[in-house]
């Protein structure tokens, strides 16, 4: 599977990634991947290489460059809880600086360069997002209607811009949350949110999930819930990026 570190620029400067594609010469649709706030590192790479063995060109961005490249704190290869507090208390301050408008800007930035890459093909993108990451890949989404045909995010914060962010989507939309973080009667809320935007999406609680879920190298891992991942976000970017 080829891969590549690449550098993209944005109107702060030049944002590090990660990009993982098919291993043959024909274009393929592409896919703009934000990581959680854990940000690139091993598990993030085999993501992206997992769904270009798919048939897709996925681009994962630092979203933290402005920083420094990444990885911008020193992850030890398991993060469990013992050593989660004092990691986050080093992502906090780099998570609260990328406010709304950085990440607006930055997502034209980054479809710009996905969308003119040689490995990648004409029409629609998706995008996907872990954690915060998924709040930027509705944000993303949001914001190019005409660019984002599919946008799925998981165990993210997505409700936090509400039914302003929700009324601009035109993308498919898949949200998949961790039990531990949604209620049923908050999931209903959010739902009836979505029916009244007219989005079209799919957003269900995956049992026995926590915050996390998708992420083998920390203890909120939960196998059934990244296999629930993949069958939930495969079959989505089949649909909608099919003809890309």
């Amino acid at each position: 599977m080829p891969t590549k570190t690449l550098r993209i620029p944005t109107t702060d400067g030049q944002a590090d990634a990660f990009a993982a594609f098919p291993d043959h010469s024909e274009r393929h649709p592409g896919v703009l991947m934000y990581a959680d706030g854990f940000g690139i590192r091993p598990v993030l790479r085999e993501m992206a290489r997992e769904l270009a063995g798919h048939g897709y060109y996925v681009l994962v961005p630092n979203s933290f460059y402005r920083h420094g490249p990444a990885p911008l704190v020193e992850l030890p290869e398991y993060i469990g809880e013992e050593v989660r507090p004092a990691v986050f208390a080093q992502l906090m301050p780099l998570i609260e600086a990328h406010t709304a408008e950085r990440v607006l800007s930055d997502a034209d930035a980054y479809l710009r360069f996905l969308t003119t890459q040689p490995e990648v093909g004409a029409g629609p993108v998706a995008v996907t997002g872990y954690c915060i990451g998924g709040l930027y890949a509705m944000r993303t989404a949001a914001a190019h209607p005409d660019q984002v045909a599919a946008v799925a995010a998981f165990h993210g914060p997505v409700g936090v811009d509400g039914a302003n962010l929700f009324s601009k989507l035109t993308a498919q939309v898949h949200l998949g949350h961790a039990e531990g973080d949604m209620t049923p009667e908050a999931l209903g809320e959010l739902n009836q949110t979505l029916d009244a935007a007219g989005v079209g999406y799919t957003s269900e609680i995956y049992p026995g999930t926590i915050h996390g879920f998708t992420m083998s190298d920390t203890d909120a891992f939960s196998a059934s819930g990244l296999k629930r991942h993949w069958d939930r976000l495969l079959p989505l970017l089949d649909r909608t990026l099919a003809n890309s």
